[in-house]
């Protein structure tokens, strides 16, 4: 692994390359952030997806991705004045530096959830109203729901024990069985809502993390398909005309590679 003086060195050879296009190249010079912020959003499920794929290759790539769009967001704020990349490593530093008394200070912790904890109230103490004021309303509402069941922990309002949010899932289960048996649409889905809120609190008690359970769920299920559809090629006889227990046969032999 290379040096401070080699990595420094780096970071500045893209801040050049960034001054260059942002000058020289006609699609880096109109785009705003407006224009970049959907991308930048691709680029961070892209590195999601490599991490989750193992694939350190690509991780590297993607990240290299990302801090690209750091810099580009960094170089359009320094037009207008605003700020430029030292004024967000340096907030990001002193933000690190005030959130750690524990590293910085006298404050004294003795596991990972006292370090959650110091982290909420210190936060309520720079002027947030409310520890959810810092989950992003446009998360993808799984991701939101374990944030927000998070932070909400990280002040003791929590379960103290698996069993009692296993208990939780079952309740919201059996509420949904009985709006399934009403046939009330609009209660049916939100007593849904509730089965899956509780089960992503239950995945935060195992250690689980819901998001990425459910992609590896999906990644799985595709390559499964995937596999069925090969088949179903190698028969020269399309899915639609195969029956279910045809494709079973496949699907199994998939579930056993």
């Amino acid at each position: 692994m290379s040096d401070k003086t080699t990595q420094l060195k780096a970071f500045e050879r893209l801040l050049i390359i960034m001054d260059e296009l942002r000058e020289q190249c006609p699609w880096d010079k109109k785009q705003t952030m407006e224009s970049l912020r959907h991308l930048t959003i691709e680029e961070v499920y892209e590195l999601g997806d490599a991490i989750l794929d193992k694939d350190l290759d690509e991780v590297k790539g993607e990240l290299g991705d990302v801090l690209l769009h750091i810099v580009f967001y960094s170089k359009i704020g320094s037009e207008t004045n605003a700020f430029d990349i030292a004024d967000v490593c340096h907030s990001i530093c002193d933000k690190l530096v005030e959130r750690h008394p524990h590293i910085y200070g006298d404050v004294k912790v003795d596991n990972e959830d006292d370090v959650k904890r110091n982290w909420e109230q210190l936060k309520l103490k720079e002027g947030k109203k409310s520890v959810l004021e810092g989950v992003p309303k446009s998360l993808p509402a799984m991701v939101k729901a374990n944030r927000i069941q998070d932070k909400v922990a990280g002040v003791g309002f929590d379960w103290e024990q698996p069993e009692q949010v296993f208990e939780k899932v079952e309740e919201e289960l059996a509420e949904l069985k009985s709006e399934i048996t009403k046939g009330n649409q609009d209660a049916i889905e939100s007593e849904f809502g509730d089965v899956l809120f509780s089960m992503i609190n239950y995945a935060r008690f195992l250690k689980v993390n819901p998001e990425n359970a459910l992609e590896r769920t999906n990644k799985k299920f595709m390559k499964r398909f995937q596999y069925l559809e090969s088949k179903s090629k190698e028969l020269n006889k399309p899915l639609k005309d195969m029956t279910l227990s045809e494709m079973d046969v496949f699907w199994e032999e998939a579930k056993s590679i």
